[in-house]
């Protein structure tokens, strides 16, 4: 019995083993804790040096190297642990990290209670907006290189034009958030993956670096404060900043320690690995002796040295500066420096002088990460622990809420981001666009047929299918450790298509031209043609006595055409798919005239009736005028997504926000309708 408890409780224990690997230019650093109380304790630190430069400014260059490197750290974390290590929490940097700051305003319907469906609408269109601001300024780019929407941080939520660090189960019209979204090259976030797996690693987690060294380095209560912290590595300086209680921007400057070991080696004609060493003697020994790469011996002052690589940390100090007074539109209040490049000799005296901050308002990080760490065996007040601790705090303290594995259509899950966790949030992070979700209806063909405009509708998308542990889920539901989850992307719907012989009419026409020329009737129509069509004088018939006159059918006004953007509900939650919406044309006398949605015409025979009897239309109201639609063919009902096809809506190229309401009541984009049912698709104008 003693024995089996002897197990169970070291099977317990490394169950609540976290595992950070920080994967910099020059080292390596494992790190690995466990949770106790509020705090979390590291038991076991090993650090290994890169040979050889398989890192380049913080992004994996030689996978296999770096793999062989991880696998030697943690064997001998392992061995100091005493059991196997399986799963492991991560961090990405490196040159390509990109962000775009975004905001996204939402008008509520009454005084009403704030639930997640709402935050998650309102966080979905700041993500669209960063995502199509990022698309335009990296255009150029996109063709031989493919970024991708990684996650987001929420810096700041308004209620009623009131700053709120909460929006959740408050009551108001008027909400807004402000966020950060970040964007990374597919293959950084893929090496990270391929090199942990090489050695039989899990990736738990992954987060920003940026992000893990300031939750080491600045705790939350002292983010009300304008901080900023500086992690100096060899290859990047990653940069992030916080007020008001919440992180407002991060980013990460392309220069670092690199640069003063490339200034030690022209100078001095050292290799790397010797130059290296020179640099870390220089606030160590008066005299630094050395040989060169011509095999002769060398001593130099410690003041040569630094005479040496004044211009380079000069250089540094000012870029580095340059990307703060960026990120932080001015000087913050204190500034913390960590990373092993921080103990560079001259870098905090640079940085105080160009920022013009007082020397007691720049210090080296480290005094505040016993408030979220200690241990009994390491000394941690270390700057270059800033990324390795804050990724085991960020996880052990559910920082973010991606330290947990997820099952995405069989497959484990990628995730990456902090803060909450949503199935919209999974579905971004794993390659998955708002196309994806909310699908495309088929474009239009629009032609004028004798004065009047005749619209070909393309079909409605098959809207998505989403299910959370084989149950319908939706976009805005937790995600919790374990989950199960299963998408089928929505099917967009075709584009309109049509010949000149499909144009209502065209059998008892005695002349039809296409653009002003007689062209078969089989020649496609595109958008834009103008068609004529001559018929024969009426004949006046003679009414016998005996004949009943058919009852006219009752006209109705018809339904106005209006442009308008794709709305970007992503909240909506996802239903089964339905079969796309049968294809229908309507015509128009005139550009502003209502418009009628009706089935595509049959043909018309000289002898026969000119339409065969028609099937029970259902009727709805979309934007104060009848909309007649024939039912689908399997009996599947219209959603509100069908109806953007007959409103004008374009979600090829979105203006704008949509607002969407059934019967006066807020509308989802995948809500069943009724017939009778009182539907409107307005734009609101996006404010310039």
């Amino acid at each position: 019995m003693a024995r089996g408890r002897v197990r169970k409780t070291q099977a317990e224990q490394t169950e609540k083993m976290i595992f950070a690997l920080d994967i910099g230019t020059r080292s390596l650093i494992g790190m690995v804790g466990i949770l106790e109380e509020d705090r979390v304790k590291v038991i076991a630190i090993e650090k290994e040096e890169h040979s050889e430069r398989v890192m380049i400014d913080g992004q994996i260059e030689d996978i296999e190297k770096v793999a062989t490197l991880a696998a030697r750290v943690k064997k001998r974390l392992e061995s100091k642990v005493r059991c196997e290590l399986k799963h492991v929490c991560v961090a990405a940097a490196g040159r390509a990290l990109r962000t775009k700051r975004a905001d996204f305003e939402m008008e509520l319907p009454g005084t009403q209670l704030i639930d997640d469906e709402i935050i998650s609408r309102l966080e979905a269109g700041a993500i669209s907006r960063a995502e199509e601001a990022f698309d335009a300024e990296n255009e150029a780019e996109a063709a031989s290189r493919r970024f991708y929407l990684v996650g987001y941080t929420v810096c700041q939520y308004y209620l009623d034009q009131y700053m709120i660090s909460s929006l959740k189960d408050h009551r108001g019209r008027q909400v807004k958030v402000e966020l950060i979204a970040t964007f990374l090259p597919s293959e950084v976030v893929e090496s990270l993956y391929t090199t942990m797996n090489k050695i039989g690693l899990e990736v738990a987690s992954i987060t920003l670096e940026p992000i893990a060294a300031i939750n080491a380095a600045i705790p939350e209560d002292l983010r009300l404060l304008n901080l900023v912290l500086v992690d100096i590595g060899a290859g990047t300086s990653d940069i992030a900043a916080c007020m008001d209680g919440s992180v407002t921007g991060y980013t990460m400057a392309t220069v670092a320690g690199d640069e003063i070991t490339e200034a030690i080696m022209k100078e001095y004609l050292a290799d790397f690995k010797t130059a290296e060493w020179m640099k870390a003697q220089a606030d160590r020994e008066e005299e630094i002796a050395f040989t060169d790469i011509l095999g002769l011996e060398r001593k130099i002052s410690r003041a040569e040295l630094l005479d040496c690589i004044q211009g380079a940390t000069g250089s540094l100090c000012q870029e580095i500066a340059d990307r703060v007074l960026e990120i932080n539109g001015g000087a913050p209040s204190a500034l913390f420096l960590a990373g092993g490049g921080s103990k560079l000799a001259g870098l905090k005296d640079g940085l105080t002088e160009i920022l013009k901050m007082d020397a007691g308002r720049v210090a080296i990080a480290g005094n505040n990460f016993r408030v979220n760490a200690f241990s009994d065996e390491y000394e941690l007040n270390n700057p270059e622990y800033a990324t390795p601790l804050g990724i085991v705090v960020s996880s052990g303290l559910n920082l973010i809420n991606d330290s947990f594995r997820v099952t995405l259509n069989g497959r484990s899950a990628k995730l990456f981001r902090s803060g909450s966790f949503t199935a919209l949030n999974l579905l971004m992070m794993n390659g998955y666009s708002f196309q994806d979700i909310l699908g495309r209806s088929g474009l239009n063909l629009v032609v004028t047929v004798n004065g009047r405009r005749k619209i070909f509708h393309g079909t409605a998308a098959q809207p998505a299918s989403l299910y959370i542990n084989k149950k319908e889920g939706k976009l805005s539901e937790v995600i919790h450790a374990g989950d199960t989850i299963d998408f089928v992307p929505a099917v967009s719907g075709t584009p309109a298509k049509a010949c000149l012989g499909d144009i209502d009419g065209v059998d008892t026409c005695v002349r039809i031209t296409l653009n002003g020329a007689r062209v078969p009737l089989k020649t496609l129509l595109r958008n834009g043609d103008v068609i004529q069509m001559e018929f024969p004088e009426p004949v006046k018939e003679e009414i016998l006595p005996e004949a009943e006159e058919e009852e006219p059918a009752p006209e109705e006004p018809e339904v106005s055409s209006s442009e308008a953007p794709a709305p970007s509900d992503a909240s909506a939650g996802i239903q089964t798919p339905a079969a796309p919406a049968p294809s229908a044309v309507s015509e128009e006398p005139a550009a502003d005239a209502p418009v009628e949605a009706a089935p595509l015409p049959s043909r018309v025979s000289p002898t026969g009736p000119a339409r065969p009897a028609a099937e029970k239309l259902l009727v709805f109201r979309l934007n104060g005028f009848p909309l007649r639609l024939p039912p689908k063919k399997n009996g599947e009902p219209y959603y509100l997504m069908d109806m953007i096809q007959y409103s004008g809506v374009d979600l090829k190229e979105p203006k704008g926000r949509i607002r969407l309401n059934v019967n006066g009541v807020q509308g989802m984009f995948q809500q069943k309708l009724s017939e009778g049912d009182v539907i409107e698709i307005e734009e609101e104008q996006a404010e310039q």
